[in-house]
């Protein structure tokens, strides 16, 4: 009697990161929706080997994180192996790989709009996601006529990832000094997350403040570093969980015989998750921006106009003109569109009732923020709650 077997699909991807994660569920979107393969996969990280099972799998394919340390012994397997970490190019080994002229893209975009006219990188020297995302980034502030400038610490090629990233995070001196170079306000895009909280990290050793001075967006949108990072970090989010589904599509095909395939697919990333770390208009009045955080920082403890003049040495009527001028709203309107900020997070995000909000958001009735709420938002903070709660959660991916 002829037994019938499913495809064994090996997957070399780490669960360690929240794009690793993010490339397992796509596959196994696919793989659930499309085929009958059997997957298999076990915990690792990014520069782990190959398991010890993987020699006697029996496998039919493999999508795979390649690098020069697995290529030999996956080749062995000679089955087709489609790459989704695309560090280096190995012959016959399709890759598919989140657009980096893409990300850099929306990064520029988001600080351009938000009034930056400097712009830095900092990542990691010959990290390869890094160099790319800091040639296209300066290409786009060239084009711009705006200045740059650059740091990624030393980092051997020869070394994996793991380490050259492990050694970047130890460069606090030369590091340091860098972002004490940086004139204000400039807007600094990090390479990555990880990189990301080391930066925000120094910046409060260093007293630099985050984002007037210096704003700062990362990539991957770790639903872990970036909520953990002071201030949360706004970040790239990447579809990587579309780049898992087309790698899964991708190996589909060359399974089926198709070779035609093309050897190197973009996929784009899906867009900025902005945070406060970038939550800012960038001026270069130094006492209109130091205005603008104490605002920030306290408007949901219920602070007023009087209360923010006192920090200052101009009269009300002066601060309140400057500010008016820069920013077309009065100090009054931006302590208000402050607080309604956070009502509509804590709207979106929780299950608190509005008598909870209020004092969160610096009121001391519920009446009196429904009716500002109402006023700036056109709509009753139930409405908004209903209105939102069927949206993509921030740590939710979308199947294509």
């Amino acid at each position: 009697m002829r037994v019938l077997s499913r495809p064994k699909i090996g997957l070399f991807v780490e669960s360690s990161r929240s794009y690793g994660r993010d490339l397992l569920r796509g596959i196994s979107d696919f793989a659930r929706t499309r085929t009958n393969w059997s997957l298999l996969h076990q915990e690792m990280s990014i520069d782990a080997g190959l398991p010890n099972w993987w020699q006697n799998s029996s496998l039919s394919g493999v999508i795979a994180r390649v690098d020069t340390h697995t290529i030999l012994p996956l080749r062995a397997l000679n089955v087709p192996i489609v790459d989704v970490r695309c560090r280096r190019l190995f012959e016959n080994i399709p890759q598919i790989e989140t657009n980096d002229r893409e990300v850099a893209r929306l990064a520029f975009t988001h600080l351009w709009e938000r009034g930056f006219r400097r712009f830095a990188f900092c990542g990691f020297q010959n990290a390869h996601y890094s160099e790319n995302r800091l040639r296209h980034f300066q290409e786009f502030a060239s084009e711009s006529r705006c200045p740059f400038a650059s740091y990624q610490s030393p980092g051997s090629i020869d070394k994996t990832l793991t380490d050259i990233e492990q050694t970047g995070l130890a460069d606090v001196d030369q590091m340091s000094a860098w972002l004490r170079s940086l004139k204000v306000p400039t807007g600094l895009f990090v390479c990555n997350d990880i990189r990301g909280q080391h930066v925000l990290n120094l910046c409060q050793n260093l007293e630099i403040a985050v984002p007037d001075d210096l704003a700062v967006i990362g990539v991957d949108d770790d639903d872990a570093i970036c909520p953990l990072s002071d201030p949360p970090l706004s970040s790239i989010r990447p579809d990587a969980h579309r780049v898992g589904f087309r790698a899964a599509e991708t190996l589909k095909r060359m399974l089926e015989g198709n070779t035609q395939i093309a050897p190197v697919e973009l996929v784009n990333p899906a867009r900025v998750v902005q945070r406060l770390s970038t939550q800012v208009n960038a001026i270069d009045d130094r006492e209109i921006s130091r205005v603008c955080r104490i605002i920030r920082e306290h408007a949901c403890e219920g602070i007023k106009v009087r209360d923010v003049v006192e920090y200052t040495n101009l009269s009300r009527r002066q601060l309140e003109r400057r500010f008016r001028n820069l920013l077309n709203r009065s100090i009054h309107e931006e302590i208000t569109a402050t607080q309604i900020a956070r009502v509509q997070q804590l709207l979106r995000e929780t299950t608190l009732t509005l008598e909870q909000i209020a004092p969160l958001a610096g009121y001391r009735h519920k009446e009196r923020l429904c009716a500002v709420f109402k006023r700036a938002i056109g709509h009753t903070p139930g409405e908004y709650r209903n209105n939102h709660k069927h949206l993509e959660p921030l740590n939710s991916r979308k199947s294509p």
